[in-house]
């Protein structure tokens, strides 16, 4: 359709469907301009042409005299930052409609302008006008806001305050939470405004999330878990929200390893999550079996070979005599590295177990050599080569890796410090 008979077929409707008693009081000329005006601003906002809407609208209000059009010009100011025409608006509108809801209405409108052209004094004047007609939270968030503005921190505070006696509202409190916390320096005052609120009115996110913050800032980990916690319960059985639930205890899984490995492990085992972080802190607090347990019953679920390196890894260091499991380790380890995996972190476990107890010492080199193709500043894996070649006799290769190592992390390692002799009388020799 080609925007001429838009244009007419939209007068048409706009004829038909606009009210007679308003259009009677036009002229036939008057009539015709107003729903061509009408056409054209219903056109304007289709288009997200605000200047054009504006235009129209003013048009319309200075035609029919009719405070819809008058409204919609405001707010066409306020979308365009017009805040000088916006401001003239509203002051002839606060001239001629006399009613509470208008003058309420427009008084606001007013301050809006006032305020974003930093004519705050003009502003709290209309705003004392306004709380003088009714003493509302709403009101009082006004007054307080043009303070902000101002920067007059003290004086936005004491009407937050105000409008948070009233209401409770969530915005009224961080709005007033913030200025305590980040220009009063009163954090004390403003964590207490919170963690009431949270008693009171439950978990609401932004509050939640606020807390959160806070809670971070300070290093708080069991006000974090517990805000974790309730936010768990609350989203746990809403439909649609599974991957905000799953967050929400990796979290909490995150902060419990932080405080104690135990704790996560027990958490983890609860909800039955995370089988991969489990099995680390498995073997990162020694708990071998439990680590083979869980990593059979994933194997036997998904035959990922990877799997079969984990077991050998846990079942060498929970035996005490290591000698007696050397079989199905290698065993182990030699099915997972066949099937393709380049896994360095196997590489050089299977490596050095290899050189340590003499049983393939060429081999171990070569597995070490790969992982180190991988991570080549690892310096468990450096100092695993170092060994390797110490034992094919390459005292001088093993001696110039070690020195390296020594280097960096010195002696304090029992392991370290035993092959650093042994490759250091080795090269002396």
């Amino acid at each position: 359709m080609s925007g001429n008979s838009r244009i007419i077929l939209l007068a048409f409707i706009i004829f038909l469907s606009v009210g007679c008693a308003k259009q009677q009081e036009l002229s036939y000329i008057d009539k015709q301009k107003a729903d061509m005006y009408i056409l054209m601003a219903l056109d304007s906002q289709r288009q997200y042409d605000h200047k054009s809407s504006l235009t129209y609208f003013k048009k319309l209000y200075e035609l029919t005299n009719e405070k819809k059009y008058l409204l919609n010009s405001i707010k066409y100011c306020f979308i365009l930052k017009d805040f000088p025409q916006m401001e003239q608006l509203s002051k002839k509108a606060l001239e001629k409609y006399k009613s509470k809801e208008d003058r309420e209405y427009f008084m606001v409108q007013y301050i809006l302008a006032l305020s974003n052209q930093k004519k705050y004094n003009e502003a709290l004047i209309i705003s004392n006008d306004l709380l003088d007609n009714e003493k509302s939270a709403k009101n009082y968030g006004i007054m307080a806001g043009i303070y902000y503005a101002k920067e007059d921190y003290k004086n936005a505070l004491k009407y937050y305050e105000s409008a948070y006696a009233q209401d409770q509202n969530e915005q009224t409190l961080l709005r007033l939470v913030n200025i305590l916390y980040s220009y009063m320096n009163e954090k004390d005052t403003a964590l207490a405004y919170l963690e009431t609120f949270l008693q009171t009115h439950g978990c609401k996110r932004k509050v939640c999330d606020k807390l959160m913050l806070i809670y971070q800032e300070q290093g708080n980990i069991n006000g974090m878990l517990s805000i974790l916690n309730k936010l768990y319960t609350k989203y746990l059985n809403r439909p649609g929200m599974e991957s905000t639930v799953k967050m929400i205890q990796n979290l909490i899984v995150t902060l419990l390893e932080q405080r104690s490995s135990n704790e996560a492990i027990l958490y983890l085992e609860k909800y039955d999550l995370d089988p991969t972080k489990l099995l680390n802190l498995y073997y990162k607090e020694g708990y071998y079996k439990k680590a083979i347990t869980l990593t059979k019953k994933l194997y036997n679920k998904t035959k990922n070979p990877e799997l079969l390196g984990k077991i050998a890894m846990y079942r060498f260091e929970d035996a005490k005599d290591k000698r007696k499991v050397l079989k199905s380790v290698i065993a182990n380890f030699e099915l997972a590295l066949s099937s393709g995996i380049n896994n360095d972190s196997f590489q050089n476990y299977y490596g050095y177990i290899l050189i340590d107890f003499d049983i393939d010492v060429k081999k171990g080199v070569i597995l070490i050599k790969q992982a180190l193709k991988t991570s080549p500043n690892n310096i468990a894996y450096q100092d695993s080569l170092a060994w390797g070649y110490y034992k094919l006799g390459k005292c001088k290769e093993a001696y110039e890796i070690m020195s390296k190592i020594v280097k960096i992390i010195g002696l304090k390692d029992d392991e370290i410090r035993l092959h650093w002799e042994k490759i250091n009388e080795c090269k002396n020799k």
